[in-house]
């Protein structure tokens, strides 16, 4: 590979790279379409999985076709009005409601971490490194990944040797990729050294026991104990968390996702008197549109606003008959 190409390559993400050639794949293969493809082409495959795949994941296999044409040096035939129009037929003849990540609560957080702390303590007695080094980098996710806002794929992209703590203050992570940094100059965030939940003294805790000193933070551990040198994948971060929720007894482990903490975080946040400006400086969002997808009022059904306007005398509100 040249330079220049290994310039190139580095100029799209990973994850965004997989996912692209993932779907050149679906194209080409599965479907058994030809690349370089027609508009028709394109406009067919669309119709072909307009019932099967989400109007989101049709955009993205869009997205993917157009970057192979447009490396490969042809005219990108997804801009053609008949894949437009295409496109949004689907989209009003199968609507769809967006699925969101189920917010984890400041409440479900300390349980989870309690049972964590009993957990912890329990392998320590019994000498079983495994399972004391598995619960001790979960926690340490947990914590980091709530009172910071972050992502599974931000969690698992992070580095020792881009985390400096100030010990009674808090932490700072340096990111050198994120999905909104597109000039790719990194990202900067700091999370707090807290009375309870701490996320600096998980991670300290974590890291020490480890003995990481370089290298991506939060990887495998087998059952004998040894640590993956790589970080974890971000494939087994969602069943990693569901697991870790079902085992603390959480309801409903399995609707939890990697945006789950982040979510939890934001809704507590908004609960607590955060303007919506200080918080899309503190997790990173970039505009307003981003954020309030994390968002959720602390009344949702609007219910004690309504009840606050009505008379207190008079007519009284009952349910639905």
């Amino acid at each position: 590979m040249s330079k220049i190409d290994t310039y190139v390559h580095a100029a799209t993400r990973e994850n965004t790279r997989r996912s692209y050639q993932a779907a050149a794949r679906h194209f080409e293969i599965e479907w058994g379409g030809f690349l370089p493809a027609t508009a028709d082409s394109i406009a067919r495959y669309l119709v072909d999985h307009a019932e099967s795949l989400a109007i989101n994941t049709l955009r993205q296999r869009l997205a993917a076709l157009a970057q192979w044409h447009i490396d490969q040096g042809f005219p990108d035939p997804t801009k053609a009005p008949v894949v437009r129009k295409v496109l949004r037929g689907i989209q009003a003849l199968h609507p769809a409601q967006e699925k969101r990540a189920r917010p984890l609560q400041l409440e479900q957080l300390a349980l989870v971490a309690q049972w964590l702390d009993v957990q912890i303590a329990t392998a320590t007695v019994a000498g079983d490194r495994p399972a004391q080094l598995r619960c001790a980098r979960d926690k340490a996710i947990l914590l980091l990944g709530f009172w910071r806002g972050f992502r599974g794929d931000e969690l698992t992209r992070l580095q020792v040797e881009y985390i400096d703590i100030t010990h009674g203050e808090g932490m700072t992570c340096f990111l050198p990729q994120s999905k909104g940094d597109r000039s790719h100059k990194g990202t900067t965030f700091k999370a707090p050294a807290l009375a309870r939940l701490c996320p600096v003294e998980a991670y300290a805790a974590w890291i020490a026991l480890a003995g990481l000193t370089e290298g991506a933070v939060f990887r495998s551990i087998d059952r004998w104990g040894h640590i993956g040198a790589q970080g974890l994948h971000i494939n087994s971060f969602v069943p990693l968390l569901r697991s870790l929720f079902g085992d603390a007894g959480i309801a409903f482990a399995a609707q939890y996702s990697g945006h789950s903490l982040r979510r939890g975080f934001a809704q507590w946040a908004t609960a607590n008197d955060w303007d919506i400006k200080t918080l899309m400086e503190y997790v990173g969002w970039k505009n307003v549109q981003s954020a309030l997808r994390y968002v959720e009022g602390a009344d949702p059904f609007a219910r004690h606003r309504i009840e606050q306007s009505c008379p207190t005398t008079g007519g009284q509100i009952t349910e639905r008959e």
